[in-house]
């Protein structure tokens, strides 16, 4: 502050205020704002002997208190001042926590690496971290995102389209990336990869048209849309490692093989245990498993068994009760599987493996409540025919007698819509099984119990997969070219890395979507002359903070303040 002097050139009057400077961020240039209006000097000269030494001194002991407690700003406040026309001075503050991970490991420094001898001008390092903070903040279309990039304060100096070509760049250097986050993760956070979770999804697209990658295939939520396949290995601790797309209509269970080939070959993880579900559970991946070395925890379908096995499941004999009627028992059994030989046709082996069945009332239960729906689609189909087709009648068709289609139309046909009758007979044989789950592991050794829980682990991918559709809305994918598609896939993946590391630090104390929403809401508004005023804090910003030392608690904070806090994430 300082005691500023105006002179009316026409009047030659001396008016005394008070006053303070501060750069205006948005016009680049300082401006000052009035603190105290004091009059004109002829009249303050009738109350003071030397009202400018007078004043001088104010001035110098209000700068002084101010010094001596720095909580304290003097502003002014104009009651008339309006709101510039659709200007938003409002930014989320709550990506200093993304930011601190981000560059924890390291992913500026790879970025910059790569972009050194490269041609391009835009800032690689600056579009991804527009891309995974708003994936995981504010996601959108990357027309969207760009628009919404003064939501941060970092300075986002690129064009959209820089954007598009930076994808490119991104799906070229896809692969190294992926293994330097493995290599930083494996450092900071002792990654243990003795077990590893495998599973595939798949994200449609909202396009007619099919190329090598978007294909129509089995989609997860039975879309009719062109779909591209990913598969994902996750390590127990629930943070990503790894993913692989493939084309739309490749079967989940030929995915394993490749991507296990790759993730083994490059990231010298020695011997893993592969955990993966039923649909997995092939004798090609089983062979092909312990071909390398490894071993296996495999969900193994009841209902799909031979009549030997199911027999062995529903005999009581050898059960051992566990509280609740949860019930388990095992055995060590030679198995045979077929495994496709080089030449295509296909030959048995046989594998020595403990099998494990267990029961629980709890899911029979869910079981049976997971059949309604399916029931109650399936006696409405008996009904009323021609309200389906062959894409309508999914999870019930098997329930219908006699029910066939059109090649062409994938319409009932009218010859068997007089026909059609409920099985019965097929609902009975599954009530059989309703609670009784079994798994197959090549690790004998281990404890019935350690197996299952082990098994169970695979939640873990499998809310990895609801996050990156739900919280990141990463489908439908927008984008054409592939490369630009596995480059969107990318942040995602990163997206998932980052924020599952954040909740493993804070020892899951927090899920997922509880910790994004928080962050999301740390947002502040710029009040005058370069501060900012918050108006949310909760638990959850201040468990963030501690355990990353960001202070997301203050009320008002100045914009150099919030730029020296996101400095210091930048350093790692």
């Amino acid at each position: 502050m300082f005691l500023k002097k105006s002179t009316n050139s026409k009047t030659g009057r001396t008016y005394l205020s008070i006053v303070n400077t501060y750069h205006d961020s948005k016009k680049k240039q300082s401006r000052t704002s009035t603190i105290k209006s004091l009059g004109y000097l002829d009249v303050l000269q009738k109350e003071y002997d030397d009202p400018i030494a007078y004043f001088t001194e104010e001035v110098r002991k209000m700068n002084e208190e101010n010094s001596r407690d720095k909580n304290t700003v003097t502003l002014s406040i104009s009651l008339g001042e309006t709101l510039d026309l659709d200007n938003d001075t409002s930014k989320n503050f709550g990506y200093a926590a993304l930011s601190k991970i981000y560059h924890g490991l390291d992913i500026d420094s790879f970025l910059k690496n790569r972009q050194r001898y490269s041609k391009e001008e835009y800032d690689a390092n600056a579009v991804m971290k527009l891309l995974i903070y708003s994936r995981l903040l504010y996601p959108a279309s990357k027309k969207k995102t760009y628009e919404n990039r003064d939501r941060f304060f970092d300075k986002f100096d690129f064009s959209l389209d820089d954007i598009y070509r930076c994808l490119s760049f991104l799906n070229k250097h896809s692969d190294a990336l992926q293994l330097w986050l493995h290599e930083r993760i494996k450092e900071q956070y002792g990654r243990n990869t003795d077990l590893v979770y495998y599973d595939v999804t798949n994200y449609y697209f909202e396009i007619d048209e099919q190329d090598d990658l978007r294909r129509n295939g089995v989609s997860k939520e039975h879309r009719p849309d062109p779909i591209v396949q990913m598969g994902l290995f996750i390590d127990t601790n629930g943070i990503p490692i790894n993913y692989k797309l493939f084309p739309g209509n490749t079967p989940d269970k030929t995915t394993l093989i490749p991507a296990l080939s790759k993730v083994q070959r490059e990231y010298s993880l020695g011997r893993i245990i592969i955990v993966a579900d039923k649909g997995l559970t092939t004798g090609d991946n089983i062979w092909y498993i312990l071909s390398a070395k490894n071993g296996y925890v495999l969900s193994y379908s009841v209902r799909g068994a031979d009549q030997s096995f199911q027999d062995y499941v529903l005999d009581e004999k050898g059960y051992v009760n566990k509280g609740d009627d949860f019930k388990i028992k095992s055995r060590l059994y030679p198995r045979q599987i077929k495994v496709t030989a080089t030449n295509g046709k296909k030959i048995k082996k046989t594998v020595d493996e403990k099998q494990i069945v267990f029961y629980s009332p709890k899911y029979a239960e869910k079981d049976k409540k997971d059949r309604e729906a399916a029931i109650l689609k399936a006696r409405d189909l008996i009904k009323n025919p021609a309200r389906y087709n062959k894409s309508t009648t999914y999870g019930a068709a098997k329930y219908v007698k006699n029910l066939t289609f059109d090649a062409q139309t994938g319409e009932i046909l009218e010859t068997a819509k007089q026909l059609l009758s409920f099985d019965e007979e097929k609902l009975k044989e599954e009530e059989k099984f309703d609670g009784y789950y079994a798994i197959v592991t090549s690790e004998y050794k281990e404890s019935d119990e350690k197996i299952i829980d082990t098994y169970r682990g695979l939640w873990k991918i499998e809310e990895s997969f609801k996050i990156t559709k739900s919280d990141f809305e990463s489908r439908p994918v927008y984008l054409s070219l592939q490369e630009h598609i596995d480059a969107h896939f990318l942040t995602c993946f990163i997206a998932l890395v980052i924020i599952r590391i954040l909740e493993f630090r804070l020892k899951r104390k927090h899920s997922t979507n509880v910790m994004l929403e928080s962050l999301k809401k740390s947002v502040c508004s710029l009040n005058q002359e370069n501060y900012y005023l918050f108006n949310f804090y909760n638990q959850v910003l201040k468990d963030i903070g501690m355990e990353l030392n960001i202070d997301f608690s203050k009320k008002n904070m100045s914009l150099w303040d919030i730029r020296k806090i996101l400095g210091n994430t930048k350093k790692g």
